[in-house]
């Protein structure tokens, strides 16, 4: 961590060019091989797009949008917007136009960058403020605000130019994953952003040693600050991966010593651990037995048959995992959603070295964290430095520091909701602070109320059934009504089964914690097909309103799923 004191944003990638200008800097796969690029070619890169936005006749202030998967091109587009004092709105890449639409109407974005032609059409009829849509290949349609990247950039090579933006400037204005109604707008200034990037990289420091995979999406605050902003602080490698199914394939042959991931990512490798083990055989002891010992000594109560059979138990399980995950992993950081004990029971007991962090899109979004050598899995850490976290009477988990967000893009009434009078934002989730580490216990508004009076919050139970690999996904509904159900994505067609399978794992939940009803969903829920935010949480309502007729018909037949024993 070498960097002098960045002013804004732009002076990260400006200082570093400057500092290690021929080291490795990004890798990316053009169709046919990996191509690599040092520090100094990106800077004279973003320098045309520097040039190129410049001709645009934008003045600093002006919103311009992006809509790209992961990539090289992302990055020379952000950072040669700062650079003039744009600000910048990144899109989801799989995003419904729609959405899309709506966030570049409320932004008032005036220039979009777009992968190919293919979304304009269908948005041209619905955005009123875009005056140049740029796009990286493809074949150009007749239209005059549309012109391939090509044609826009500049021949030769410009020099980045420095950065006159205020630290205290808007930086990029992020759309919130939405997973109840429209997305709001999240302001964040280069302080904001650049305040985390600082804070976590003193609690979780990275090298230029260091090669990130970068896969979770960009236009997301914690694979941005984590994963981007962080990785050109520390003057690491990033190597972006192809895509999601070839996800496994890039971690193995690329074989990097970062991974900025989602708890999803691991459900489904764990998911596939447990079909590949019949039950009650050699494999599946041999697996169980290695989490158990590497967990003992994870937590320091190895035994001394622990500590004499785990080096037979490495070599045996654990020792596949890590050449899946290329071999040279020294740090997972794991945020965006909750990591479930028993997931951290088996990867951390397998020896993956996986930190969990927590935060908010409204706060750039680190708030607290474990750390190397510091790490309860159970918490999610302490609070990064510079950072106040305190909890209401109400159980509510507030923080205060210099990473909270102006406030919400032309919403007045939603940012006063959210920011009290005295700087504190409200997270919206219930948490307990024991030791300076902070332990979430649910959220403030996702708590199913039975008619009874009781409540449920169903984040522990959904990650309790989802302990058993026949379910792919699963949802808790019951609000308002006497008994809980179930929408559960499944292979298993037998619903009685599945009612079992999932009490079997709330056997140390409370009894009124127990499915009563069950609806099998064939389909998974996906972000393309609206049900999962980008960063892969369960849309709740959506699910609920798509799903309307098979939730009632599941509670028009008390017999459908009836546990044993039920009253």
């Amino acid at each position: 961590m070498t960097l002098p004191d960045p002013r804004n944003l732009a002076d990260l990638l400006w200082h570093r060019v400057r500092e290690t200008p021929e080291t490795p800097a990004y890798r990316q796969h053009d169709g046919r091989d990996w191509v690599d690029m040092t520090w100094a070619v990106v800077g004279r890169e973003a320098g045309r797009w520097q040039a190129a936005l410049a001709r645009e006749g934008l003045k600093p202030g002006d919103r311009v949008a992006l809509c790209l998967r992961n990539r090289v091109e992302w990055v020379l587009f952000d950072q040669a917007a700062l650079a003039l004092g744009l600000v910048t709105v990144p899109l989801y890449f799989d995003d419904r136009p729609d959405n899309m639409a709506w966030c570049l109407n409320h932004s008032g974005a005036r220039l979009l960058l777009l992968e190919d032609a293919k979304p304009w059409p269908g948005l041209r009829d619905q955005v009123r403020s875009i005056d140049r849509v740029v796009c990286l290949n493809g074949e150009a349609i007749q239209d005059r605000k549309l012109i391939l990247l090509e044609d826009w950039l500049p021949r030769d090579g410009q020099e980045l130019m420095r950065s006159a933006a205020a630290t205290d400037d808007l930086a990029s204005i992020v759309y919130t994953s939405g997973t109840t109604g429209r997305p709001k707008g999240v302001m964040l200034s280069h302080r904001n952003i650049l305040s985390n990037v600082i804070a976590s990289m003193h609690a979780i420091p990275a090298y230029p040693t260091d090669r990130f995979l970068s896969f979770l999406p960009l236009s997301h605050m914690f694979e941005r600050t984590c994963g981007y902003y962080s990785a050109i602080w520390a003057g690491a490698q990033t190597v972006y991966a192809r895509s999601i199914s070839l996800l496994a394939d890039d971690i193995r042959e690329q074989r990097p010593t970062v991974l900025i991931s989602v708890p999803r990512i691991f459900e489904r490798i764990y998911s596939r651990m447990q079909e590949a083990m019949a039950p009650g055989s050699l494999k599946r002891r041999l697996f169980e037995a290695a989490c158990d010992s590497g967990w003992r000594r994870f937590r320091g109560e190895a035994t001394l048959c622990d500590r004499l059979r785990w080096p037979v138990l490495k070599a045996l399980v654990a020792k596949k995992l890590y050449r899946r995950l290329g071999g040279r992993i020294r740090l997972i950081i794991v945020g965006g959603a909750a990591f479930a004990p028993h997931l951290a029971r088996v990867f951390i007991g397998l020896g993956l070295p996986i930190i969990q962090g927590y935060g908010l899109t409204e706060t750039a979004p680190v708030l607290a964290a474990n750390r190397p050598g510091d790490n309860d899995p159970a918490s999610v850490g302490r609070a990064l430095e510079g950072i106040e976290l305190r909890c209401d009477e109400n159980g509510e988990l507030l923080a205060r520091g210099p990473c909270v967000m102006l406030g919400y893009w032309n919403n007045p009434a939603a940012t006063a909701a959210m920011i009290d009078e005295d700087g504190w934002l409200h997270t919206g989730d219930l948490a307990a602070i024991r030791g300076g580490c902070v332990y979430i216990t649910g959220r403030v508004k996702e708590v199913i109320v039975l008619s009874n009076g009781e409540k449920v919050p169903p984040n522990d139970a959904e990650q309790a059934i989802l302990r058993d690999a026949a379910f792919e996904q699963a949802m808790i509904v019951g609000e308002g009504r006497p008994k809980l159900g179930l929408l559960a994505v499944s292979k298993i067609t037998n619903t009685k089964e599945l009612c079992e399978r999932a009490n079997t794992q709330l056997h140390d939940f409370p009894g009124y914690a127990r499915i009563h009803h069950l609806a099998r969903i064939p389909d998974p829920w996906t972000v393309e097909n609206g049900l999962l935010t980008p960063t892969l949480k369960l849309k709740r309502h959506e699910i609920e309103k798509r799903f309307a007729r098979e939730i009632e018909a599941m509670y028009a037949d008390p017999e459908l799923c009836r546990p044993k024993n039920a009253g």
